[in-house]
C-alpha cells in the first residue's frame, strides 16, 4: 500500500495499518530529522514524537493538498526545528543565567576589600624593617626559602639570618597589633 492510503486508515485508528506505515516512513524521517538535529540520540527522539504525532493527527491529512509522504517530512521537518530552536534557546538561558551568577556576591567584595587592606598594612609594617630584616623575612614568607636556604642566597651565617627573621617578625607583630 502507499502511504496515502495508510494514512487514511491510520486516521480510522486502524493499527496494522500504523505499523505498515511506520516501516514505511521512519527511515526518511529519521534522515530528515538526523539532517537537521545533527545529534543521534535527539534526533532518535524527535523520530519518535513525529511518528507518535502521525498517529493521533492523521486525521488532519488532506490528500488533495499534496502526498502524505510530503505532509509526514514537513511535520518532521518543524519538529526538528522546533528542538533545534528550543536547544539553542535553553543553551541561550544557560548563558545569561551564568553571566547573572558570575557577579561576586557583597560578602566576596567585601572580603576582597578587607583582604587588600591587610596587604597594604603588611606592606608598611615591613617598610619599617631594617633591609636586612626585610629581605630575610620576604625569602622566607613570601618566597618559601627554609632559614638554611635565606642563609645560602645571602651569603651569612645561619645563626644572623636566625636572629634577623626572629627579630624582624618581631616588630612586624608589634607593628600589625595595631593594625587589629
Amino acid at each position: 500500500m502507499e502511504a496515502d492510503e495508510l494514512l487514511t486508515l491510520v486516521a480510522d485508528g486502524d493499527q496494522k495499518a500504523f505499523e505498515e506505515l511506520y516501516g514505511l516512513v521512519s527511515g526518511p524521517v529519521f534522515g530528515l530529522v538526523r539532517r537537521v538535529v545533527r545529534d543521534p540520540a535527539q534526533s532518535e527522539e524527535v523520530t519518535q514524537e513525529v511518528l507518535l504525532e502521525l498517529w493521533r493527527s492523521a486525521a488532519r491529512f488532506d490528500p488533495r493538498r499534496g502526498s502524505a509522504l510530503s505532509w509526514i517530512l514537513t511535520v518532521a521537518h518543524r519538529r526538528a526545528v522546533d528542538r533545534v530552536r528550543s536547544a539553542r534557546a535553553a543553551g541561550e538561558r544557560d548563558r545569561r543565567e551564568a553571566r547573572r551568577a558570575h557577579h561576586p556576591a557583597y560578602d566576596q567584595v567585601s572580603e576582597e576589600v578587607e583582604a587588600g587592606l591587610e596587604r597594604e598594612w603588611v606592606r608598611r609594617c615591613l617598610d619599617r624593617l631594617t633591609a636586612l630584616q626585610r629581605q630575610s623575612v620576604t625569602l622566607a614568607y613570601y618566597d618559601g626559602y627554609t632559614y638554611r636556604e635565606v642563609a645560602e642566597r645571602l651569603s651569612l651565617p645561619l645563626g644572623t639570618v636566625k636572629t634577623r627573621m626572629r627579630d624582624g617578625l618581631g616588630r612586624l607583630r608589634d607593628c600589625l597589633g595595631g593594625a587589629a
